[in-house]
C-alpha cells in the first residue's frame, strides 16, 4: 500500500484554493491524501478559516478521509510533508497595486509579473520563498516543491540556485493556451501535443502535433480570423498584428502583448486605472465578493464565480503535476525547471517554462526547435534581466536591480527609473529587508 500523503499549502488562504481542493478530490484514486495543511500569516487568518470550512464541506460531501489543518507555524505544516504548494502573495494585494500605481506613475506598464512591478514582486517574494526552502530542507529534503507564486520563473528560478529542494514552478497561461487549441481542434488535450518555449509569461507555441499532423499554421489562421481562446480570462479581446503572427510562424502567449504592443496597453491601462481601476484594485473587489460566497455553510463545491479570476486553472496544474510525480505519469506538462540545453542560446542552470516530460524524479524538459534571431535576442534580455532582478532580491544589490531594469523594454530609463525605482524600494520597507541598508543612509 502506497503511503498516505501529507500535503501543506503555503497561502492557504488564497482566493484560489477551492480548485487546488477541487483537483485533489478529483484524483483521489491517485493521490491518497491524509493530511492537507493551510498554512497563513496573521492578516490571512479569517479568510484561510473560510477556506478551511469550505475544503471540509468539499472532502465531506466526497465521503473522504482527509484530515484538514489551519496553521500560522509554517514549520508545523512542512514537517514530513510530501507536496507543498506555495501560492502566497508577499505583500498582499495592496502591494500589488501599490506596485502598479507606482509603474504607472512614471509612465510604465503596471503589472504584477512584468517590467517594474515584476522587480518588485519577486523581490518580496524571493526572500521568503527562500527562507520557506531552508524549512524544507531541515524538515521534510524529500518533498517537492510546486511554485505557482507570482512572479513564477524568477521564483523558481532563485530556489534552483540558491536551495537544494527539488522544486517546479507553474503557470496557467500555457494550460489556458492548451486549453484554447483543444476547443479549436474539437479535441481532447490528451489527443494531441502542444509544445511550448520560452520564459514564465514569455511563452511561444512552437508545434501543435495531431493526428500525424503539426496543426499550428492552422491555428494561427484561425487566430489571425478572429478565432482566438489561447487567452486567460482577465485579459480583455485583443488582435495580435496579423502579419508579424503569420510571419513568425509562432503563437505568443497573451503576455507578449505587453512587448508587442506596448503604447497600446500603456494607453489601456491608464484609462482602465482611471475608471474601474488597476487590475489589482479589481481583483480585490472580486476576492471580496468570492469570499462572501465561500462563506455560505451550505456551499460545498468550487463556485462558478471563481472561474473569472485570471489564476484560473493555476491549481488544476498543480494537481496534475503532483499526480504525474507521485505515479510517476510521465505526462507532459508546461512547467518552471532548469533549461538543461531544452532551449539553444540560454544558459543550460536557468529557470525556462517549456514542455516537460514528469516523471517521478522530476521534469524533463524537451528541446526546442532554434527559435528565429529576433525572438531569441528578447528572451535572452529578458533572462538577464530576471537573472539580475533574483541578484538584486538575494543580495539587495540595487546597482544590480538597475542593471536589470534597464534592460527590460518596458520600463522606461534615466532619472524616471532612478525615482520609480527609490519609491519602489521606500514603499516596500516593510517587505524588502535586503534594501534597507540603502534606506537608511
Amino acid at each position: 500500500m502506497k503511503k498516505a500523503l501529507k500535503i501543506a499549502v503555503i497561502g492557504g488562504g488564497s482566493s484560489y484554493t477551492p480548485e487546488l481542493i477541487e483537483g485533489l478530490l478529483k484524483r483521489k484514486h491517485e493521490l491518497p491524501i491524509s493530511e492537507l495543511w493551510l498554512v497563513d500569516i496573521e492578516d490571512g487568518r479569517e479568510k484561510v478559516n473560510i477556506i478551511a470550512g469550505l475544503a471540509e464541506r468539499m472532502i465531506k460531501r466526497e465521503g473522504l478521509d482527509i484530515r484538514v489543518q489551519v496553521t500560522l507555524d509554517r514549520r508545523l505544516a512542512l514537517k514530513d510533508a510530501d507536496f507543498i504548494c506555495s501560492q502566497f502573495r508577499a505583500g498582499c494585494l495592496e502591494g500589488r497595486i501599490r506596485d502598479e500605481r507606482i509603474s504607472l506613475k512614471y509612465g510604465m506598464i503596471g503589472q504584477e509579473t512584468n517590467g517594474l512591478g515584476g522587480f518588485a514582486n519577486a523581490c518580496r517574494t524571493i526572500p521568503i520563498t527562500l527562507e520557506i526552502c531552508r524549512d524544507i530542507e531541515e524538515l521534510c529534503p524529500d518533498a517537492w516543491l510546486l511554485n505557482f507564486t507570482n512572479p513564477s520563473g524568477m521564483v523558481t528560478e532563485a530556489v534552483l540556485k540558491h536551495t537544494n529542494v527539488k522544486a517546479v514552478g507553474l503557470c496557467n497561461v500555457p494550460v489556458i493556451m492548451q486549453k484554447g487549441v483543444a476547443k479549436m481542434l474539437n479535441a481532447e488535450e490528451g489527443e494531441f501535443i502542444m509544445q511550448v518555449a520560452g520564459l514564465n509569461h514569455l511563452i511561444w507555441a512552437r508545434q501543435i502535433l495531431h493526428e500525424g499532423k503539426d496543426k499550428l499554421d492552422y491555428v494561427i489562421s484561425e487566430i489571425i480570423n478572429g478565432n482566438d481562446p489561447l487567452v486567460p480570462a482577465n485579459i480583455p479581446p485583443f488582435d495580435w498584428p496579423k502579419d508579424l503572427l503569420k510571419e513568425m510562424g509562432m503563437i505568443p502567449c497573451a503576455y507578449l502583448r505587453y512587448y508587442y504592443t506596448s503604447d497600446d496597453i500603456m494607453k489601456q491601462e491608464q484609462h482602465e486605472a482611471d475608471g474601474e481601476g488597476t487590475r489589482g484594485e479589481v481583483v480585490k473587489e472580486m476576492e471580496k465578493r468570492l469570499f462572501d460566497i465561500y462563506k455560505n455553510p451550505d456551499l460545498n463545491e468550487k463556485p462558478k464565480e471563481l472561474e473569472k479570476r485570471g489564476g484560473q486553472y493555476y491549481s488544476e496544474a498543480a494537481c496534475e503535476l503532483m499526480t504525474s510525480i507521485y505515479n510517476d505519469k510521465r505526462t507532459i506538462m508546461h512547467v518552471n525547471t532548469r533549461n538543461n540545453g531544452a532551449i539553444n542560446g540560454l544558459p543550460d542552470d536557468c529557470a525556462v517554462e517549456v514542455s516537460s516530460i514528469i516523471t517521478k524524479n522530476g521534469p524533463l524538459p524537451l528541446n526546442v526547435a532554434p527559435f528565429p534571431s529576433d525572438t531569441l535576442r528578447l528572451i535572452q534580455l529578458m533572462k538577464e534581466f530576471e537573472t539580475l532582478t533574483v541578484e538584486a532580491a538575494v543580495t539587495g544589490n540595487l546597482v544590480a536591480a538597475k542593471r536589470g531594469l534597464i534592460l527590460n523594454p518596458i520600463v522606461n530609463t534615466g532619472t524616471v527609473l532612478d525615482e520609480a525605482l527609490l519609491e519602489t524600494v521606500q514603499e516596500n520597507r516593510d517587505y524588502m529587508p535586503q534594501f534597507h541598508h540603502l534606506l537608511n543612509r
